[in-house]
């Protein structure tokens, strides 16, 4: 879907209104609005900024969307240009996905039904029977295609939801309760086991479960200290074990199975 001129509203067809508006280009092609899906899924950052972040999973201009250029309100003598995109099926189901909202899944659910009916359509109105039959077989494959891609986007919303919350280093019972919560079974003793016996924290004595040099030297953890003030007027020093933003990002993959 390749757009030589970039307002191209007018050359767009409103196909279903429920959820979000769905639109079929002149090519037949059905898309939707980027700046729609953003409002329609109730997404609180500016559209901008969250789409960037969408473009991050892989997703290319001209291949899975296309620049739209729509002109604002007037600003003084001049103008300004309002920038959206046009957005191909695949890629709106796995934003709808990633977002893990029950809207979100709504959203890719109705997408996913309005593709069926497109598909089904044009098989059923082809008239050769053997022709027709490889359609069907066609449409097959590619469910089974969109099915793989889906369980393939499955680590990759688990790594943006590690990407949020990057910029605080968490504890290690934290860490595991993220892991948990997304499905990967594995709980806080089980996690320091794993750390230990792999070398990334230290196995025995004053300093076990403090990081090891190699962990220190990657950036995946660090040490924090606390004074604390004991009665007859001493203070000790205690020292916290915690998972930095880029040791969250890295745990994460290697828990999914997405090795750096």
């Amino acid at each position: 879907m390749k757009f030589e001129e970039r307002e191209k509203m007018n050359e767009l067809t409103i196909f279903n209104q429920e959820l979000i508006p769905v639109y079929t280009t002149d090519t037949g092609e059905q898309v939707v609005i980027g700046r729609e899906l953003h409002d329609a899924l109730g997404i609180g950052k500016d559209y901008s900024s969250w789409f960037r972040k969408m473009t991050d999973y892989g997703f290319t201009e001209n291949d899975d969307f296309s620049l739209l250029t729509q002109k604002g309100e007037q600003k003084g003598s001049g103008g300004h240009n309002r920038i959206d995109h046009i957005l191909k099926f695949d890629m709106a189901k796995h934003i709808c996905m990633i977002q893990r909202t029950e809207v979100g899944m709504k959203i890719r659910q109705k997408l996913i039904e309005l593709e069926k009916q497109v598909n089904h359509r044009d098989s059923y109105m082809i008239q050769d029977p053997i022709a027709r039959a490889r359609a069907w077989i066609e449409e097959q494959k590619k469910l089974k295609a969109l099915e793989l891609q889906n369980a393939q986007m499955k680590p990759k919303a688990l790594f943006a939801e590690a990407v949020e919350t990057s910029s605080t280093s968490i504890l290690i019972g934290d860490m595991a309760k993220l892991l948990r919560q997304n499905g990967v079974e594995v709980g806080q003793r089980r996690l320091f086991d794993w750390l230990r016996t792999n070398g990334w924290l230290m196995k025995s004595g004053e300093s076990r479960n403090m990081p090891t040099q190699k962990a220190m030297e990657k950036g995946y953890f660090e040490i924090r200290e606390r004074a604390i003030s004991n009665p007859d007027g001493s203070v000790r020093i205690t020292k916290t074990t915690k998972v930095t933003g880029k040791g969250q990002v890295w745990l994460t993959n290697e828990f999914m199975g997405e090795r750096a």
